[in-house]
């Protein structure tokens, strides 16, 4: 550690500290505020069953932030930026994000809508989907995000520090068409115009290259930003969950960009001497995991442990900087569009993580927590025990959207990329299908209120039946899964039909008229998947109120009751079943029995002291 004082620029506030790493982060934690976080993954190529790229990302918070051309209220949203010819001289806004610092759901927030810098505008920008991170645009250009927590977080300032990932990767989807291209600007804008808020990873794919780059604020002077960014190797699956994934800046590997300013900033910062060999980016610039161990890693650890058991992937690790998970991992078998959906319908299932086990999961498996006390997303330090924590899902009850995009190759662009798409947790939603070439989401889609309960709103047609799923999620998710199932293997079943039509409409009457097909076929799907989900919902107040199970068809009404474990563990063995009940209450060490048994009337208490102590109901008193 160094042990002088320097000074930081921090937030565009310099602070004079010690530059102890433990001081350094403790001030960190009082004025960086991460958000809720997100998981992401990308299957190559040569990684799925059929040659399709597939990019997934979770956007697990709410909030304001930048959708689109504007900043809105509410980030649960997806949005149709249409393709647009501009004049000479033109110049683009840059809007600050109010999400650069946290999307907390408490946080209170600012629309800020003056805060807005400008850059050149190009010729021609191509027409894009975007939700609060650009998505897809008509050129199968495939974009993901995460948050990630680095040492140092600049603010927004209009003259040295313009962008943050938002609106990075929505210029990306509008003016790039290769992922190799969109890193290349992504970094180039960086360089230029400087980078603010948390640390950010950006996969990015195309039908035939993958590559995720990850961005930090850092520089000595406060201007630009840092960044690096690595080619994901063909044939394997990339996954990360805010904390970096690139380690090794190795100059001589051709696979492997970043900015010039790099070394000499991590260098006259004190994080990096050359005399340390290879740069390691995650140590160098970051405190890797944010809130509590295992928050990113076992995220990490979970994917690449569905995809590769053979691995052998210990769950366990010795601190937030293990290289114990590769940067990416070949898969034991080709994934297909069904795998990738269900990557995200995770909860640790059947793993020492496991979210539906245990006494805080009910008595009914209830994968989702009401946030600890010490859940909250702030930095984690060296040496920093917390009171609590609970594990933390891919599939998050505060999940806004996630989506997963299908990319082909060996189609036109139009045709060949879908964003699937759904609102809510994902173990919960229906992904359904807009494609590239598409030119329009429905209105449901555009404007969440989560302040009204609307059903005309698709955020609320799927988070309805995830919340009410919570009162008993064992049966109740069974009821999902089935008809989640069922309306998303239709929905697979059309991809051939839909995308033959499709093609021959384009190769014949030409674009216009294939993306007129394609939209009103998408927007056609997603109406009707809403309203069989509300037809669910329905169905599901009546089968499961008043603390039963209704038979619809008959009437008949069951009253399913709790497992024996959960009785004993809340004392229902106690209860007023004699009427010495307060001699009842005093009895020590009573087990539950599961059976009811007869004894001399006024001697109840005495034949329960005896006989269910030990559970041994054999005995008669």
């Amino acid at each position: 550690m160094i042990s002088q004082t320097i000074s930081t620029i921090i937030g565009g506030v310099i602070i004079h500290h010690k530059t102890r790493l433990i001081s350094f982060f403790l001030i960190l934690m009082f004025i960086c505020y991460p958000s809720l976080a997100c998981t992401n993954f990308i299957v190559t190529k040569g990684a799925s069953v059929d040659g399709s790229v597939f990019v997934a990302h979770s956007n697990d918070g709410f909030g304001a932030g930048v959708v689109g051309p504007a900043v809105e209220n509410e980030m649960t949203e997806m949005i149709y930026v249409p393709p647009a010819d501009h004049p000479p001289g033109s110049m683009r806004a840059v809007r600050y994000d109010p999400n650069s610092g946290s999307d907390e759901p408490s946080g209170e927030k600012t629309l800020e809508t003056d805060l807005v810098a400008y850059i050149p505008e190009v010729s021609h920008t191509y027409g894009y989907y975007t939700g609060s991170y650009g998505i897809v645009n008509e050129h199968q250009l495939m974009l993901a995000e995460c948050t990630d927590y680095t040492k140092v977080q600049p603010s927004f300032d209009k003259n040295k520090s313009i962008f943050y990932s938002s609106e990075l990767s929505n210029i990306a989807a509008e003016r790039t068409t290769t992922a190799r291209d969109a890193v290349k600007l992504i970094g180039s804008l960086i360089d230029t115009y400087g980078f603010y808020g948390t640390g950010e990873t950006l996969p990015i794919a195309d039908p035939n290259e993958a590559w995720v780059i990850e961005i930090s604020g850092g520089t000595p002077d406060g201007k630009g930003g840092l960044w690096v960014a690595q080619k994901i190797p063909d044939g394997t699956v990339f996954v990360a969950a805010n904390t970096f994934r690139i380690r090794d800046v190795d100059p001589n590997n051709p696979d492997i960009l970043y900015s010039k300013n790099l070394f000499p900033s991590a260098i006259a910062n004190g994080w990096y001497s050359p005399s340390q060999g290879k740069l390691d980016w995650l140590k160098v610039v970051s405190g890797g995991e944010y809130s509590h161990p295992y928050y990113s890693l076992s995220r990490i650890w979970s994917i690449y442990n569905r995809v590769a058991p053979s691995l052998n992937l210990s769950p366990f690790v010795s601190d937030t900087y293990t290289r114990d998970y590769p940067f990416s991992v070949k898969p034991d078998k080709p994934l297909n569009l069904s795998d990738a959906f269900s990557l995200y319908r995770d909860h640790y299932e059947g793993t020492v993580f496991d979210l539906t086990k245990g006494e805080a999961a009910g008595p009914f498996g209830n994968p989702y927590r009401w946030r600890g006390t010490f859940d909250a997303h702030d930095l984690l330090y060296p040496g920093e025990i917390k009171p609590g924590s609970w594990p933390r899902p891919i599939s998050e009850t505060f999940t806004g959207y996630s989506y997963v995009i299908q990319g082909r190759s060996w189609l036109s662009d139009p045709v060949g990329c879908v964003v699937w798409f759904g609102f809510g947790p994902q173990s919960e939603t229906v992904y359904m299908p807009f494609y590239a070439g598409g030119t329009a989401v429905p209105p449901s889609f555009v404007g969440t209120n989560r302040t009204e309960f609307n059903r005309s709103s698709a955020y609320w047609t799927f988070n309805f039946v995830a919340n009410w799923a919570t009162i008993n999620y064992r049966l109740i998710s069974a009821d999902i899964k089935e008809a989640q199932q069922k309306i998303e293997k239709s929905e697979q079943e059309k991809q051939s039909e839909i995308e033959k039509k499709a093609v021959t409409i384009l190769q014949t009457n030409g674009t216009a008229a294939c993306s007129e097909y394609l939209t009103n076929y998408s927007l056609t799907n997603s109406q009707k998947v809403q309203s069989d989900w509300w037809n669910l919902s329905d169905s599901l107040v009546a089968k499961y109120s008043n603390l039963m199970v209704t038979n619809l068809s008959t009437g008949s009404s069951t009253n399913v009751g709790y497992p024996d474990w959960w009785l004993e563990k809340t004392g229902y063995q106690y209860g007023p079943r004699i009427y010495d009940y307060q001699g009842l209450e005093k009895t020590q060490g009573l087990v539950y029995v599961n059976k009811t048994v007869n004894a001399t009337p006024g001697n109840e208490l005495m034949y329960i002291k005896t006989t269910q102590k030990t559970g041994d109901i054999s005995k008669k008193y």
